[in-house]
């Protein structure tokens, strides 16, 4: 008994005091936030931020336990001394002469630009180190970043965060437009989540849907912040950022309302249990379009008012953080409708599906005299299928005509006629009255040159690989049906003989 009074002694002081005081507070906090906004096109966008902060200093504090904060960035910020770090991988590029202005810009392929601190020696190689290890990270070619393709701006990339200084001799910056943004660096980018996509509103980063839009980035930031207002310490804070523009048409079937369902194939169940603020904004300010008006269901509780981008805007606001908002199924899927009173005709749009059915698009517009309409449709230009190009694919692909139907104002009244009297000709512009008449145009077939592959490549393959296989059929056949036979030595012939007989004559031994 009296051995075992200095064991528990020893396991309660390494238990600490139990039943005194609090625990101490998490030095590490996660928000996550989701904005929605409908786009003046008619499409809609939405934008993920993933924002953890750490209140530690990684590069003056020896770290050891990560709870919140990836490790593997960690351990980049100290290893390499980095003070900012950007990277963005996006595919496709932000019109904004159509959408507005973006919440994060970025360019088309992959960006990546850092800050390093004045304590690096040789800022050169620590950037070539740095970006062979975000390639293994995140999946990308990173590391075909040299010297080719680096340059050191002095204006455009400031510090975005704390800053001492602005010696612009250890900024960085590199792009690599070529890159492809595919799944292979949507789930590392997920994998740093604290939640990964099991909870909270990464569970609608759906990799098949994200990709299925007119347009994806995602991005990581990472920079010092203050830890207090009089900033007597610094914080570290990571921003994870993911925007998609999704064409309302194509997933609403040719209409203008949409749903988290509808977007993502998924619905809102839970937050994240480790995110201390898990909120959805949708917009829902009036763009006075045709005078529509938006209704958002379920209905939000509270609403915010705000100046975005120069414009003032009003945010419906949903916080999974509270139980009323996810309802006892345990399922929130916003949806968004816009009301719109009775007109004589809606543009009518029937998406096309691929191998299945062409797009269809058709408007009732009405025209004042002497003026002039212009309809443009944006479209991608896509490889096919090697055998659904034609003998001449160099020459292109045609695209039916459109067709133009309208009732043209007669100059002259006419006077009712007796159609069965009338002449031919009358009866081909047939009209309900005397008023208009009735034209139906079209216009020229389009031709499109869609990227197309060399085919010479496979007709030469196809050449070689038939003449390798015929130089070695031909001779294993002819090795295994040949059949071979051993002739005897012959006695001689005629010019044996008569040396035979001329080497008698002269006494010399026969051959």
């Amino acid at each position: 008994m009296a051995a075992a009074l200095p064991l528990a002694v020893l396991v309660l002081l390494l238990l600490g005091p139990v039943g005194r005081g609090h625990a101490e507070p998490p030095r590490d906090t996660l928000r996550e936030e989701l904005v929605i906004t409908p786009l003046p096109s008619g499409d809609v966008a939405a934008t993920f931020q993933f924002r953890t902060r750490w209140d530690s200093d990684l590069q003056r504090e020896e770290v050891s336990h990560y709870r919140l904060f990836p490790k593997a960035l960690g351990q980049l910020i100290s290893k390499y001394s980095l003070r900012e770090l950007h990277l963005s991988f996006t595919q496709g590029f932000w019109r904004t002469r159509y959408w507005g202005p973006p919440f994060l810009q970025a360019p088309s392929g992959a960006e990546l630009w850092v800050w390093f601190q004045d304590s690096v020696t040789d800022v050169d190689k620590s950037w070539k180190e740095l970006s062979n290890v975000l390639s293994g990270i995140f999946c990308a070619s990173l590391n075909f970043i040299d010297s080719t393709n680096t340059v050191t701006p002095t204006a455009s990339f400031k510090p975005l965060g704390l800053a001492n200084g602005t010696d612009h001799s250890f900024l960085r910056y590199a792009v690599l437009p070529r890159e492809v943004v595919c799944t292979e660096n949507l789930t590392p980018w997920k994998k740093l989540l604290p939640c990964s996509s099991k909870a909270g509103l990464s569970v609608l980063l759906k990799a098949d849907r994200l990709f299925h839009t007119s347009y994806h980035s995602q991005a990581v930031h990472i920079r010092p912040v203050c830890r207090n207002a009089r900033c007597t310490s610094i914080s570290w804070e990571l921003r994870q950022t993911l925007s998609v523009v999704y064409d309302a048409f194509v997933t609403a079937q040719g209409k203008k309302d949409w749903s988290l369902f509808r977007m993502f194939s998924r619905t809102l169940t839970e937050p994240c249990p480790l995110a201390s603020e898990s909120r959805v904004y949708v917009d829902i300010t009036s763009y006075n379009q045709d005078n529509e008006t938006l209704e958002v269901n379920p209905p939000p509780t509270t609403t915010y008012q705000d100046v975005t981008l120069g414009t003032r805007k009003t945010y419906a606001i949903y916080d999974l953080l509270d139980m009323a908002v996810i309802n006892s199924s345990r399922n929130l899927n916003l949806q968004l409708k816009w009301k719109s009173p009775p007109e004589n005709g809606y543009v009518h749009y029937q998406p096309a599906q691929d191998r299945l059915q062409p797009h269809l698009l058709e408007m009732l517009i009405q025209l004042p005299a002497n003026s002039a309409t212009k309809v443009s449709i944006q479209f991608e230009r896509a490889l096919l299928k090697w055998t659904e190009y034609t003998p001449d694919p160099n020459h292109g692909f045609y695209i039916s005509p459109s067709v133009l139907s309208a009732l043209v104002p007669s100059v002259v009244a006419a006077k009712p006629v007796d159609w069965e009297e009338s002449p031919l000709f009358k009866t081909l512009f047939p009209a309900s009255d005397s008023s208009s008449h009735f034209v139906r145009l079209y216009t020229e077939p389009l031709l499109v040159n869609l990227p197309t592959p060399d085919f010479s490549m496979p007709y030469n393959v196809i050449c070689l690989t038939c003449t390798v296989v015929a130089v070695c059929y031909g001779s294993f056949y002819n090795l295994l049906t040949r059949t071979f036979h051993i002739e005897e030595p012959s006695t001689g012939g005629l010019a044996k003989r008569l040396a035979n007989l001329i080497r008698r004559a002269r006494g010399v031994p026969p051959l």
